[in-house]
């Protein structure tokens, strides 16, 4: 029992929408090691749901009637510096997600995640690491090459889009590389596995195997990574 206890991730989930949250709470109540421990319905309540129920996640929505998803996260993390926050939006905007992250959440999730998302996520966040949803990884990619190629042009050196492209099978196998291109255009897992017809399992493997011989703790990393070495193509 104290083992179960030591390894369980408490969750607090705050969001306006109540069939929204009925359903989060039936996804993460299926995966073991996983447990929503409270609720709210806005930002406001937020700090006292925290004080009271000590979580180590919250998943936290954007737009709410009171206090917004930014404000209660910022005041959050000032009090509870240990409490990881997921925000969970509908906005892929790259600008808009840079803002959110400030203020110092762990993990950015679009509303249109699947379950086996949404259970990453939390494991992710919730073990130290950080998570952000594959769409807005993708965006925020290509703005980042953007900026890149404009300052290297610059400065008269040469642009980051002009880094040749090569598969990195120095490290990964050619279904590990293929693998790593579709997680740079935003797939998900279950859109890696749909495009290559092998299974979800298969595919987590692979991205496991990828961040382990990349030496990298996220997605998010190995995207970065990936680009700055040209192993991926970005499109």
């Amino acid at each position: 029992m104290n083992e179960q206890q030591e390894t369980t991730i408490r969750i607090v989930i705050i969001d306006d929408h109540q069939l929204f949250r009925e359903g989060v709470k039936r996804i993460l109540a299926m995966e073991p090691g996983l447990e929503v421990v409270a609720e709210g319905e806005d930002g406001s309540q937020a700090m006292g749901l925290v004080e009271e129920h000590q979580p180590d996640v919250v998943l936290m929505d954007i737009n709410m009637p009171k206090v917004n998803g930014v404000e209660a996260t910022r005041e959050l993390i000032k009090a509870y510096p240990n409490v990881k926050v997921l925000i969970l939006s509908i906005h892929d905007d790259e600008t808009y997600v840079t803002h959110v992250l400030k203020t110092g959440a762990s993990g950015y999730l679009l509303k249109e995640m699947d379950a086996d998302s949404l259970i990453e996520a939390v494991k992710v966040v919730g073990s130290g690491g950080a998570y952000i949803h594959p769409k807005v990884t993708h965006n925020l990619i290509n703005e980042y090459r953007r900026l890149a190629n404009e300052d290297e042009t610059q400065n008269g050196e040469i642009g980051f889009r002009e880094v040749e492209y090569r598969k990195p099978l120095h490290i990964l196998t050619r279904r590990e590389c293929e693998v790593l291109q579709l997680m740079t255009d935003g797939y998900s897992n279950r859109m890696i596995g749909e495009a290559l017809f092998i299974s979800e399992k298969t595919v987590k493997n692979h991205v496991s195997n990828i961040l382990q011989k990349m030496n990298v703790n996220d997605r998010t990393q190995a995207v970065v990574e990936s680009i700055k070495n040209g192993w991926v193509m970005v499109r």
